[in-house]
């Protein structure tokens, strides 16, 4: 009796411990997948979804707020994504919000990312549309790099090529003024220098913003407008110089013909 009481026992020990095991894992993948809480869906339209797969994150200002729900082949050059986000998250994305498609790290799963809108202050509805951006991906970017590392090689044979003329040439730095031919070599030389350190440059400038390159594109778009605003201040100072030169011609012009009709006057009273 004793021994059928302690088997009884386990068995609802490991009934009790499996229930709350499985329970735990329903509510946290519940959460992850949103089954849980109000919900509603958006939807956003890409050339190419880049390996992104149902089930995988969808982030606002590094937050993660839902989940992708579907991917859809509409036609040959158009995919579809649905997403299912937390409703009270809706207030923030507005209609003229983006997204973008890239990696959670190097090596980690693709990301949808929605980055917030600047102009409209109208708020996405349910099962409305956003716009998509073509994000930078890690293939287009190891090829860039790869093309800079390039560069750098020309660059270092050339210049071994240089320094080899300089060292054992006959009144070689007499030759490099003269001759054509070397002074054209150095002058490509400069220019692959200067080539495959801007494209490294970017390159890294990109890398350090993360992968899904939105500071980036973010600080382009500021330099842009900045130089923009500088030029509109430009022209309109020297719209300004221009209006108060006229204005200070005409004022002259003006003194300048009273004098000449008073002086007529005074000869006229001079002859009478």
């Amino acid at each position: 009796m004793d021994k059928q009481s302690g088997y009884t026992w386990k068995l609802g020990m490991f009934v009790t411990v499996g229930s709350l095991l499985f329970i735990m894992a329903i509510y946290f993948i519940g959460k992850q997948k949103n089954l849980f809480g109000s919900t509603f869906h958006i939807t956003s339209q890409f050339k190419t979804v880049s390996g992104l797969e149902v089930g995988n994150n969808v982030r606002f200002s590094g937050i993660n707020i839902g989940t992708v729900e579907e991917i859809r082949l509409i036609n040959d050059s158009s995919v579809v994504v649905s997403m299912v986000i937390k409703d009270d998250v809706r207030e923030f994305i507005k209609t003229d919000a983006r997204a973008s498609i890239g990696s959670d790290g190097l090596m980690g799963d693709k990301v949808l990312t929605i980055s917030p809108g600047v102009k409209s202050t109208k708020v996405v509805e349910n099962n409305g549309a956003i716009a998509s951006i073509n994000g930078i991906e890690m293939q287009d970017l190891m090829k860039s790099v790869k093309k800079s590392v390039d560069n750098a090689a020309v660059i270092t044979d050339e210049l071994a090529i240089f320094s080899h003329s300089m060292n054992n040439g006959n009144g070689a730095l007499a030759r490099l003024v003269r001759d054509d031919k070397m002074a054209n070599s150095v002058s490509k030389t400069l220019s692959n220098l200067e080539s495959g350190t801007k494209g490294f440059s970017q390159n890294m400038e990109a890398a350090k913003s993360n992968f899904l390159f939105k500071g980036y594109y973010k600080k382009k778009e500021k330099e842009k407008e900045k130089k923009e605003k500088e030029l509109k201040e430009k022209k309109e100072e020297e719209q300004k110089k221009a209006e108060k030169a006229k204005e200070e011609k005409a004022k002259q012009d003006k003194e300048n013909a009273e004098k000449a009709e008073k002086a007529k006057e005074e000869a006229e009273k001079a002859k009478k």
